[in-house]
Formats: C-alpha cells, structure tokens, sequence
C-alpha cells in the first residue's frame, strides 16, 4: 500500500475524532461527577459497597480504572501478536471499539440501584478504549513514512479533542438547560445519562468511517494452521527482536515513569477538584475545557519542537514542565489557581502524548511489519504504569487521608521519566534485519 495516501490518512485520525469523547465525557467530566453524585449518601458521606467491600467512592473508581488497565495490559501482546500473524489489526479495533462504545450507551442505565452493574459497565468500556488504540496506534508506520509521524500523529490528536469538545458543549447545555430539550428540570440524572448514551453513539457511528477506509491486510498475509499457537510464535519473535534494541528499551523505562504520571492525572484530576477543593461542576467543566482548547495548539507546537530539536529534547521539555504541574498542584487553594495550572496542564498534555506515540514509530525497526507485536509494548508499558499510577494515587488518599501526598508522589514519578529521558537522548537505533546503525532525529 502507498504511504501517506491522504484519504487513508484522515480516516486514522478520525478515530481520534471518534473516541476521544470517551475521555473527555466519560474519563475527565461528566461521569466522574455524575459518579460521585450517586455515591454521596444523605449524610454527605460517600462510602459505597462493592461486591462486598466497603471503600471510599474515590478510591473505588481509581481501583475501578487499574482494573480494566490491568485487563487489557495481560491481554494486548497475546491478541496483537495474533492480529499480526493473521492480518486481522482492524478487526481486533473493530471489537474493542464496539466493547467500549456499546459499554458507554449501557451506562445511560447508570442509578444508585445499578451502582455495581455500572461500575464493571465502566471498567469495560475502559477496556475497549484502551484495546482499540493500540491497534490504531499500530497503524501510525504503516500508513506514513517517517517524516510525517510527528505532524500525523498530532493532527490526531488535535482532532479527538475539537470532536470531543463539541459533543461535550452539547451535552453540557442539555444538563444546564433541560428544558431545551424538553426534560424537565426536577430531573437531575436524565441530562447526564443522555450524555453517556450519546459518547457511545458518537464512538461507535463516527468510527464507521475509519473502518471503511482504513486498509484491513496491508501486508497481504494468508495465515496458516492455528491463528493462537502461530500468535505466541510471532510475540516471541518480537520478543527476541526488541532484545535486540537497547535505545527502544531506554524510551520504554522512560515512558513508564512520566506515562504514569500524565495518565493519573487525566484520571483523578476532576476527583482531586471534588474532593479537595470543593470545586462545583460548572468550575470543573470550565477547567477541563481550558485543558482540551490548549491541548490543541500543545501537540502542534511540540510537533514543531521535536522538528526543531528532535523529539527527545522535545519530550524532555515536556516532562520538566510536569514536574512544575505536581508541585503546584499540591499547593492550590481556590478556583483561579486551578484555572491556571489547568492551562499550563493543556499545553503539555497533548504534546506529551502525540509526541511520546510518534517518537516510538521512529525507535520501531524499517524492516519490521509486526507493528501492532511492537506496539503492544508500548501499550501494555502505558496500561501497567496507569495500573501502578491510579493505585498509588488511591492507596496513598486512602493511608494518609490527603489526595495532595498523592499528587507529591506522581510529581516523584515524572522525575525519574526525566532521568531515563537523557538515556535516550542522543543514542543510535540499530534496526532489527540490518547490521549497520542508523541514526535518527529523536
């Protein structure tokens, strides 16, 4: 297939058009808020029973989030190594995006009576989120040539979040404003549930045009025999072959630890707003707001950056300006501070992760077509450390009773990234078939 085919090109990012509203609607916004209305009892406690086992609610939902990350973080390398082998990338998308998207419109049955029924409906429309992006991360190399995975890379995520914010700004009137809508103002829970319905609709109907264009076979492959016994044969060879690639596995150390902490943070950042602050809906809607418009111009200008100055110094800068983010993060006090550490958390989040998937494409061997195998590293390194991150985060509320220590410690997190980050800086990659190193721009 040509790279770079511009029809080709747009349907992969209109992926993140179509799935991003999940994070925005369902990750950052509206659901977390709407979560810990329906846990907070009468006498303004929020202690919930789950499965047998009483937790505070913010602790549940930051252990509800390692779950489904933990899931998926076992599963990936086994299923992408399988979707290698028989060529089926886009159908293995194609179920997660279908789990996760289906999982969303259950959540509009989301009450106090289904409290643990929507829960594990949230867990599993993580799991399908998280699934479907490493097998369209693992498009990235195959659609592009080098040059462009900066600019493509960012391009997606600059349009997952104006897609995002639009259906936000829609589902945000309807909860504000019932009453255009024809729902009666009295009724509270209907406006959010409708806003869960439609993040499903949204994901799954505008991934239909991804599906139709996005290539399904690229590498024309006829597998033979069992698809799961020749799958594990094709894992071990990637295996093998990342062995080989010190430099990948420097960026991987590195992405784990600063991963950890930008992950977490998108996580538990509307719970801290709740819980700490005090802050009401309209103020936490307005920040995450902020955070998606800036994010806009933050991947395109670390894009720019990593062309400049190559794209580790890039992240470097990147992972310092994080750092600042946890220390001031442990020190706000009212509503304008949260304001302005949430612009500065936009202008770093989308760099950091459009740039921290495109560097990866450039560390992956030329010769290689088991990209989803690779990139299942890369995604089972993001899961575990969101497993690792969202734990410590509600392990070390739950023990010291100050979700401001917890934001400390991911702070420690980004620190070490820093660290391994200069491992990086300046090395050769030596790509998997070639017996001579090549060096790129990283």
């Amino acid at each position: 297939m040509q790279k770079n085919n511009p029809t080709v090109t747009r349907a992969w990012c209109f992926y993140d058009w179509a799935n991003s509203v999940y994070s925005l609607v369902i990750t950052s916004t509206i659901f977390p808020i709407y979560y810990s209305a329906v846990a907070e009892k009468p006498d303004g406690t929020s202690l919930v029973n789950f499965l047998g086992f009483s937790l505070e609610s913010s602790v549940l939902y930051s252990y509800a989030v390692s779950a489904s990350f933990l899931i998926i973080a076992a599963l990936s390398p086994f299923l992408t190594a399988i979707a290698d082998y028989s060529g089926r990338k886009k159908l293995f998308m194609q179920l997660f995006c279908y789990l996760g998207s289906v999982s969303c419109i259950g959540l509009y049955f989301f009450t106090r009576e289904t409290f643990t029924m929507s829960v594990m409906l949230f867990v599993l429309a993580s799991i399908g989120f998280s699934g479907s992006i490493v097998f369209y991360n693992a498009y990235l190399p195959e659609i592009a040539t080098e040059d462009k995975y900066d600019h493509l890379s960012a391009r997606g995520f600059a349009m997952g979040y104006i897609g995002s914010v639009l259906l936000l700004i829609f589902n945000l009137a309807m909860i504000q404003k019932p009453e255009w809508f024809a729902i009666a103002p009295d009724n509270k829970s209907l406006p959010p549930r409708i806003a869960f319905l439609t993040t499903g609709l949204w994901w799954f109907g505008f991934a239909q045009y991804t599906f139709y264009h996005l290539p399904g076979n690229i590498y024309r492959r006829n597998p033979q025999g069992s698809w799961i016994l020749n799958g594990f044969t094709e894992l071990k060879k990637v295996l093998n072959q990342v062995k080989e690639l010190p430099v990948l596995k420097r960026f991987l150390v590195a992405y784990f630890f600063y991963n950890m902490g930008v992950q977490t943070v998108m996580y538990v950042a509307t719970i801290f707003g709740i819980e700490i602050l005090n802050l009401p809906s309209d103020a936490l809607i307005i920040t995450i707001l902020i955070i998606q418009l800036v994010a806009i111009a933050g991947a395109y200008a670390f894009a720019a950056l990593s062309k400049r100055f190559g794209n580790v110094r890039a992240l470097i800068l990147a992972v310092f300006i994080w750092v600042g983010i946890c220390v001031g993060a442990y020190f706000i006090s009212d509503k304008q501070e949260f304001y302005i550490l949430a612009a500065v958390v936009g202008s770093v989040m989308g760099g950091i992760q459009s740039l921290s998937r495109s560097t990866y494409s450039k560390f992956i061997p030329a010769t290689t077509v088991d990209h989803a195998s690779y990139f299942s590293f890369y995604d089972v390194t993001e899961k575990v450390s969101i497993v690792l991150g969202t734990l410590a985060y509600g392990a070390i509320a739950q023990y010291t009773g100050n979700m401001r220590n917890s934001v400390l410690a991911l702070g420690l997190f980004f620190v070490v990234g820093l660290l391994f980050l200069f491992f990086v800086r300046g090395k050769q990659v030596k790509g998997q078939g070639e017996h001579e190193l090549r060096k790129q721009k990283v």
